[in-house]
This record gives structure tokens, sequence and C-alpha cells, in this order.
């Protein structure tokens, strides 16, 4: 059993954003999931991106703007949104409060590599 709670996990910040890698390549083997827990300071926003792995956000807390591709909506806690492979996307916090997500990829990749490239 793989167990990784968000407190012991690997931590990145940027641009008012916390991620929490909770699952990433080479953790366990085989593993084609790479997770992320996102913490967004009120007014942050995570950059416009794109990368090949196909992904879900899963709001978990608080309020949003997404934009996937040229489509941009407000999000909030129970939504998940679908971001297709290479596909532009970005996500706002549009409150004072704390927005999280929930980040699922696959297949799995290296998150604190591409972080660290600040290619994410």
């Amino acid at each position: 059993m793989f167990k990784q709670n968000k407190s012991k996990a690997p931590r990145r910040e940027r641009d008012g954003l916390v991620s929490y890698i909770l699952l990433q390549q080479g953790d366990v083997p085989d593993n084609i999931l790479a997770i992320t827990w996102v913490d967004v300071l009120p007014g942050s926003s995570q950059k416009l991106h794109s990368h090949a792995p196909e992904q879900v956000y899963v709001i978990i807390k608080g309020k949003g703007r997404m934009q996937v591709g040229s489509e941009e909506q407000d999000v909030t806690e129970g939504d998940l949104i679908y971001i297709p492979s290479n596909v532009p996307h970005a996500i706002k916090n549009i409150t004072n409060e704390m927005f999280s997500y929930i980040s699922a990829s696959t297949p799995a990749f290296d998150i604190k590599e591409l972080y660290d490239k600040k290619v994410i």
C-alpha cells in the first residue's frame, strides 16, 4: 500500500499556488496516475500551460475561474473539469478565501521535475 499525507508530501510554491505532490511517476510500480493537491491563495492564478498527460481538476474548496482551450467558466466545490491532452489551461482564485483543487493526470509524470523546470 502506498499512502501519502498532504502534510508530508513534497511541495512546490509558485505565483500564489502551493502544490502538494501526492503521487507521481516512480512512487509505486507501474503507476499511471499523477496526483497533486493545490491551494490557490486569494487573487492568485495558475499560468496558462499545456502538457501531454490528460488531466482532471476536482474542486474541493472555494470558487474559481477555469480556462480550458478558448472556453472559460466559473467553477466551485464539487465540480470536475476534464482537460484533454496538450490543451492550454489555467485556473484562478476569484475570491478572498482559499481555493483548493485536486489534479489527477494520466499517464503519470515526474511532477517535481516539471515544477522545477517551470513547465507547469
